[in-house]
């Protein structure tokens, strides 16, 4: 008789244990803005050099001419290249501001957000 005492509260403790388990996981992970329910985009984007994006230069980062000067050769090659701002003429926004959209397309696309604004 007493080891049906013993059974019942063992299967009391782990269906309270499995319950407790079971309530922590019913957690949504959608983040939602604050005041309404409608979920909003959650990326993170390493914005250092190293992530896929060039804040300073609003482009990503593997063409990167500004910064990875290894880059810059086959810019020139290609014809594709500014003198007169020193970098890629396909990524000189000073000369044509609309060429921007391009590149923020592509991260609107990645990330659900629209780009920073490059710095330089």
């Amino acid at each position: 008789m007493n080891w049906m005492k013993d059974f019942r509260g063992l299967s009391l403790a782990g269906l309270a244990a499995a319950a407790v388990v079971f309530a922590g996981c019913s957690k949504s992970d959608v983040v939602t803005e604050p005041g309404s329910s409608e979920p909003v985009a959650a990326t993170n984007v390493d914005h250092s050099h190293g992530g896929w994006w060039c804040v300073e230069h609003g482009v990503p980062e593997g063409d990167c001419a500004l910064c990875d000067k290894t880059l810059v050769s086959k810019f020139k090659e290609d014809g594709d290249w500014c003198d007169e701002h020193d970098r890629p003429e396909s990524q000189c926004f000073i000369c044509s501001p609309k060429r921007f959209d391009k590149f923020a397309a592509t991260y609107e696309a990645k990330t659900g957000h629209k780009p920073p604004q490059p710095t330089e």
